[in-house]
């Protein structure tokens, strides 16, 4: 029996492979896929530079997609939570099991971590394997789309708010209205905040809107200026960073009240700050947030459904696998936004 996948062979080249259905080992489920979302970090491989990842990721073999969900078609030997006809997420990061990172549940800390669709196939399969401890019990009120969307994008920005301490009581600015962005817009409207969101592009800042925006700046404008304004001097209560932005890390920075909170999501190589006028005199926190432990999606995944967050409104286009070519043109040429692979 073999299955459709997607690798990566080098150059932006996008070529889809018959290949054997893989088996489940012990420990191990086999998942028919039912939705798999493109993230940014996807283009790394694309490009033949993965971010992520050893000798594996830059092999040009690995299936991509980090950002699966779908129906456990098998079982392995030793599998006992899980059973075929399960609806899961799966979880990025596959550790050792017994470090002090695996058992709190922040299995990308692990210095044993693997990256499912960098160093093991993902999701951008017909089938993929993963350890039974990686799957994800998907609520019966949530579809395969959203569920996929839930994972990286919802989750991380879920967990980077938590972290934040994100009420009814804050203003946030949130930089960078990507899907990340966009999931941070929905996640602290759900908290009850009132949003501040920042974009280059009308078209996302539209779409911010859509998504509960409050406020919307263009970066063309004076930033700084029109987030005082809105708070009446005072300045932003949090802000959170998806971009990567060296500037608008700094205009983060930059906007918060004195006690105020900063989380950088989006990822950047380097950063010139003023440590005294910036952090020390204002007495800010400032932190780095990067997805979420796995002990938090069922929480993460009520969320979604309680607050009826708008999670589809993130996804632009959808995709079959046999369009894999034109999906990552597209999404690298920034005509999508979040992108899904669908099967049914």
């Amino acid at each position: 029996m073999t299955m459709k996948a997607v690798v990566f062979p080098g150059d932006k080249q996008v070529e889809i492979r018959e290949v054997p259905i893989p088996v489940p080992g012990s420990g191990e489920v086999l998942i028919k896929m039912k939705a798999s979302a493109i993230c940014r970090s996807d283009m790394s491989l694309y490009y033949g530079n993965p971010v992520v990842g050893g000798e594996a990721a830059k092999s040009g073999c690995i299936h991509p997609g980090h950002e699966p969900a779908g129906e456990i078609a098998q079982v392995g030997e030793g599998v006992t939570r899980f059973k075929p006809g399960d609806r899961v997420a799966v979880y990025l990061a596959v550790g050792c099991g017994e470090c002090e990172h695996c058992k709190s549940g922040y299995r990308m800390f692990c210095k044993e971590w693997k990256c499912v669709g960098f160093d093991i196939h993902g999701g951008d399969a017909e089938y993929m394997i993963v350890p039974e401890e990686n799957c994800m019990r998907i609520p019966d009120e949530m579809s395969y789309l959203v569920a996929a969307v839930s994972t990286d994008a919802v989750g991380t920005l879920y967990h980077a708010q938590k972290r934040l301490n994100i009420s009814g009581r804050d203003t946030l600015v949130i930089f960078g209205l990507g899907p990340m962005g966009g999931a941070g817009v929905m996640v602290a409207k759900g908290l009850g905040a009132t949003v501040i969101a920042v974009d280059m592009l009308d078209e996302r800042l539209e779409v911010a809107k859509e998504l509960g925006a409050d406020y919307v700046i263009n970066g063309k404008e004076n930033v700084l200026e029109r987030i005082m304004e809105i708070t009446n001097g005072r300045g932003a209560d949090a802000a959170i960073d998806c971009s990567g932005s060296p500037h608008a890390q700094n205009t983060a920075l930059n906007s918060l009240r004195p006690h105020g909170r900063a989380a950088f999501i989006g990822e950047g190589r380097e950063l010139t700050i003023n440590p005294s006028n910036q952090l020390i005199r204002k007495q800010i926190t400032v932190m780095g947030s990067w997805y979420f432990p796995i002990y938090e999606y069922d929480e993460i995944a009520r969320f979604i459904i309680d607050r009826k967050l708008p999670v589809e409104k993130l996804v632009s286009h959808t995709f079959r696998l046999d369009e894999a070519a034109t999906a990552f043109r597209m999404f690298d040429e920034r005509k999508t936004e979040k992108a899904v692979f669908v099967w049914d």
